[in-house]
């Protein structure tokens, strides 16, 4: 799992080589906090298929911004330099792992 940042996101996942799940939080956001041990874990299971990275809304206000985040936490996969796919809140783990792999 890896850290972008408004100044990284072009580089880091917009010109990524696979797909990259990004993960829009904060530090304040129960539910932000709730999901991440599974992304950690889906960070490792499916390695090598899919980049996640986190992106800090307070830290990198222009991302969100440019992709219409409203609320958090929000995920997209981006293949290509396009979101491909999202979703928006909290999902339970498996509901996630069936949403990446369905992404992918």
């Amino acid at each position: 799992m890896k850290n972008v940042t408004d100044d990284s996101f072009e580089a880091e996942v917009l010109k990524a080589s696979g797909p990259v799940l990004v993960d829009f939080w904060a530090e304040w956001c129960g539910p932000c906090r709730q999901i991440a041990p599974a992304l950690e874990e889906l960070s490792t299971r499916l390695e090598g298929k899919i980049t996640v990275a986190k992106i800090n809304i307070d830290e990198n206000p222009a991302t969100p911004g440019k992709f219409g985040v409203r609320s958090i936490p929000t995920l997209m996969i981006f293949k290509d330099g396009a979101v491909a796919a999202s979703t928006v809140g909290a999902l339970q783990k498996s509901k996630l792992f069936d949403w990446v792999e369905s992404s992918l």
